[in-house]
C-alpha cells in the first residue's frame, strides 16, 4: 500500500492496524494493541521520550517474537508515517543478532545495512565502556 491509498482522515498507523486486525488471529491483535496503544498514546500527547517501552526487558520475554516484531513496525509506523517499514535483522560479533526496524530501500541496500553493523557495533563498544566506568565507580551497571 502507498500513500496515494490512505484515505484522506486516516493515518498511516491506523491503515496498518485496520490490516492487522484483519490478518491476525484476535488474541495475538488483543496482545498487539496491549503494547502498542500506550506509545501510540505517549506519541499523540507528544510524551514518547519519557515513556518506557514494552519491547524490551522481562515482559518481552513473554511476547511472541512475530507479535514484538508487528509492534515494532506499528510503532515505527505511527512514527514515521510510513507503511514500508522492515524488520531485519543484523549479526555481529559483539552484539549477535540484533532486530531493527528500518524502510524498506535500506532493507535492501548492503552498504547502508553494513553501516547500521558499524553503528551497532560502535553503540556496544561505547556501553561497554560505559558499563565499565560505572561498575569501577560502584554504580549499578544494567543500563
Amino acid at each position: 500500500m502507498n500513500e496515494s491509498e490512505i484515505p484522506p482522515d486516516g493515518r498511516p498507523v491506523d491503515v496498518y492496524l485496520d490490516l492487522l486486525r484483519i490478518r491476525m488471529e484476535t488474541e495475538d491483535y488483543r496482545l498487539l494493541l496491549s503494547v502498542v496503544e500506550p506509545v501510540l498514546r505517549a506519541i499523540d500527547e507528544e510524551q514518547l521520550p519519557t515513556l518506557d517501552f514494552a519491547l524490551d526487558g522481562q515482559d518481552a520475554d513473554q511476547l511472541p517474537q512475530e507479535i514484538r516484531d508487528e509492534a515494532a513496525l506499528v510503532i515505527a509506523t505511527a512514527v514515521t508515517g510510513r507503511l514500508d517499514n522492515e524488520v531485519i535483522e543484523i549479526h555481529t560479533e559483539e552484539t549477535g543478532p540484533v532486530r531493527v526496524v528500518t524502510d524498506a530501500t535500506t532493507a535492501s541496500d548492503p552498504e547502508r545495512l553494513g553501516e547500521i553493523a558499524d553503528y551497532l557495533r560502535e553503540r556496544h563498544r561505547q556501553n561497554e565502556e560505559l558499563r565499565g566506568i560505572a561498575e569501577a565507580s560502584g554504580l549499578p551497571t544494567d543500563f
